[in-house]
């Protein structure tokens, strides 16, 4: 069996947010990949929280002519030939995302060319996995806030996330003292608190925008509200401010989610600046790296949780090894899957079942891929 075409789709998907009474309309953006053999033989891969043309040209331009005539059961030796093409100085950022998109693809048709469901080739450690749901979002205000949380504990999830920091360091030329936005923050954090009582767990997620000092104030003012762990509070993932901020704050902490490279896990597990890790299989080099960086994890007795969006993908890692944890069921990009593949798996009170069919489990709607890629593509996109 051998590669004979390799493809990507850049798309800019519109989403209509109807929650409460708030009509807002955003976009998000992925890129689409699939791989084709021989025998007939589709795989199909995604990545996001990037430019979507980027990838798409590396991997049209430069990573695909390079798999050409390849094995795609190979994916530990195509891995290593994707790395050093994309990465040769260790790089990370759009390499590791079109790896990522790439690396899906081969594991989805490498299952599907030996008729075994992903989670189960990955390990087959459970067949379904807890989710928790991201729905606090900072366009939300305070009481649409409280009242979308105990929405989401109506509709079963026990687990929720919300969004702090307001982009802090990235909005800091606006006329915003930053210090009104933690104090604010706190104000939210303490009424979803009230709203869904003392039994929810409840987590923030800064999404890398604060910094030490701010981190800092905004960690010790939510400790009194039971946050079970504090997503990206720092700027870059700061290995050494992590590891700082982690001795100031109960809280865990919990980041990974964006970095490409399995030696950035490496250095937040032994510099000890992470109680949880967030591998992302759609960003951190697929499911190739992500099996290498759970293992890590596992030997530093450090659990692993998918933060980062794309449930659906990322749910077959922590269903295939055995230290897997929870999948993040982000509601906008949730929305955003829904346009695009048949075949995804609804939660029921809190936890997702892995599909028994080969490969992923499901497939991209080939119709609405082509009405939405037919769009025109547009800057300024959100991002999950």
């Amino acid at each position: 069996m051998k590669i004979v075409r390799v493809g990507a789709t850049p798309l800019n998907v519109p989403v209509v947010i109807d929650l409460l009474g708030l009509h807002k309309e955003t976009s998000l953006s992925l890129c689409l990949t699939e791989i084709e053999t021989d025998t007939g033989l589709i795989g199909h891969g995604m990545t996001a929280i990037t430019e979507e043309e980027v990838i798409a040209t590396a991997v049209r331009e430069v990573a695909g002519p390079a798999l050409i005539g390849e094995d795609p059961l190979a994916s530990e030796r195509l891995w290593n030939k994707l790395y050093w093409l994309l990465s040769p100085r260790g790089q990370t950022g759009y390499a590791s995302h079109a790896i990522a998109a790439l690396d899906i693809a081969l594991w989805d048709l490498k299952a599907k060319a030996l008729g075994l469901p992903l989670w189960r080739l990955l390990g087959g450690a459970r067949s379904r996995v807890p989710v928790y749901a991201t729905f606090g979002f900072g366009f939300f205000d305070r009481d649409q806030l409280a009242e979308a949380a105990k929405l989401f504990v109506s509709q079963g999830f026990r687990r929720l996330k919300m969004t702090v920091g307001d982009h802090a360091l990235a909005r800091r030329d606006e006329p915003r003292p930053i210090d009104k936005v933690i104090a604010e923050d706190e104000r939210r954090v303490a009424a979803v608190r009230e709203a869904v009582g003392a039994d929810v767990n409840l987590y923030v997620d800064a999404n890398c925008g604060l910094d030490l000092f701010h981190a800092t104030e905004l960690a010790q003012r939510i400790e009194p509200y039971g946050i079970t762990f504090f997503e990206e509070p720092l700027t870059q993932n700061d290995v050494r401010q992590m590891a700082e901020l982690r001795r100031r704050t109960r809280i865990p902490l919990a980041c990974g989610q964006n970095e490409g490279l399995a030696f950035r896990f490496r250095d937040l597990l032994v510099q000890q600046a992470a109680d949880v890790l967030q591998p992302n299989v759609a960003i951190t080099g697929g499911y190739s790296q992500c099996l290498k960086i759970a293992g890590m994890a596992q030997a530093f007795n450090v659990p692993i949780d998918n933060g980062g969006a794309w449930p659906f993908h990322n749910m077959h890692l922590h269903a295939g090894v055995a230290n897997g944890g929870l999948v993040e069921y982000h509601y906008v990009a949730v929305a955003l899957l829904r346009q695009i593949y048949d075949g995804l798996p609804e939660p029921e009170d809190g936890w997702l079942t892995l599909p028994e069919r080969p490969g992923l489990g499901f497939e991209p709607n080939v119709d609405r891929v082509k009405d939405i890629a037919r769009r025109p593509l547009s800057r300024g996109k959100g991002k999950a």
